[in-house]
């Protein structure tokens, strides 16, 4: 299944997760940034204390702020905030409590580290506490403040559980805003506003992670969206020779020919160095292929983004937009 969906479009949070080393934090940015195009208002959030939305667009570490991080195509904006437990915890006390103060003075204390000790899954309570919190907000012209949130979750081996967390809490809670709380963040985690999508590498491991992730997701009554296939490569060989190739069934003198007709003029070794390099090119395409297979299991939409052979920084994030924007992305 190819392309992204209308109900991929109508979803107003997008939750990015893969396998750690697939990229997902490039991807969600650009995600954020396709998103944004055309005058849209997007957030992009992070949960990991990895400042690595900082680190890819070459600023400061964020403070627990929403701030502007970059402009899109058409007068589109992207705001980026980085969720620190800590905070979100004031925030909440004051919130529903009228705590401040009192919050204050039980950060000093090191109550709020006592709390997240003895109830480690209220970190993500409050984490993704603030993530609806966002997503809901309206502003005073009674629209949503974001046209669309994107988050750059958890790796895949933990999103469900991140995700989940505040379900038990719900159950816990029998009254008061804890209660009110949990159950808005269940809703909104489980409703079509809400879909989850996945990085993966044309490998084995990833390709696993990711069909395992969505049978997880699946499970959890959570939404999976797309999966995006980052680092693609365009194969290098006609078709007609890629299972030749891989074989290793090359002709040589034949090569050396076509090399000469060229102009180009290669001694033994490096010959040799030329046709070892194009079987395991041939090796690694059937790989990538039977990994492409393998991912139609998850059926869902799926979009390849492509290898870019400078590295990961801004510009790259800008490119790998516009070609998610050309995918239908909006």
């Amino acid at each position: 299944m190819n392309g992204w969906t209308d109900e991929l479009t109508r979803a107003r949070l997008h939750v990015v997760t893969g396998k750690g080393g697939t990229g997902k934090t490039t991807v969600a940015a650009a995600l954020a940034v396709a998103l944004a195009t055309g005058g849209r208002r997007v957030l992009l959030v992070e949960v990991e204390n990895r400042q690595g939305i900082a680190q890819l667009f070459d600023r400061p570490p964020l403070p627990y702020s929403e701030e502007r991080i970059a402009s899109a195509p058409g007068g589109g904006e992207v705001r980026a905030l980085a969720v620190d437990p800590e905070a979100a915890l004031l925030e909440y006390l004051d919130m529903f409590y009228n705590l401040g103060f009192a919050g204050r003075t039980l950060r000093k204390m090191g109550a709020i580290e006592f709390a997240t000790t003895i109830a480690p899954g209220l970190r993500d309570v409050l984490l993704t506490g603030k993530l609806k919190e966002c997503v809901r907000r309206v502003g005073k012209n009674g629209r949503h403040e974001y046209d669309a949130v994107v988050l750059d979750a958890p790796p895949t081996g933990r999103v469900v559980r991140f995700l989940d967390v505040t379900r038990g809490m719900a159950d816990l809670a029998k009254v008061g805003p804890i209660k009110g709380q949990s159950e808005g963040v269940v809703n909104l985690l489980h409703s079509g506003d809400t879909t989850v999508h996945l990085v993966a590498l044309l490998e084995e491991m990833p390709v696993r992670e990711t069909l395992d992730a969505v049978a997880e997701l699946d499970a959890a009554d959570l939404r999976p969206g797309a999966v995006f296939v980052n680092r693609v490569s365009p194969p290098r060989l006609p078709a007609r020779s890629m299972a030749a190739a891989a074989e290793g069934r090359i002709d040589a003198d034949r090569v050396r020919a076509g090399l000469e007709a060229s102009g180009l003029d290669f001694d033994e070794d490096a010959l040799d160095g030329l046709i070892e390099q194009t079987v395991e090119h041939a090796l690694r395409v059937r790989m990538e292929e039977r990994a492409k297979e393998k991912l139609t299991e998850a059926d869902l939409p799926t979009l390849e983004l492509p290898d870019l052979p400078d590295g990961v920084d801004v510009a790259a994030v800008y490119d790998l937009a516009e070609v998610l924007v050309e995918r239908g992305v909006r």
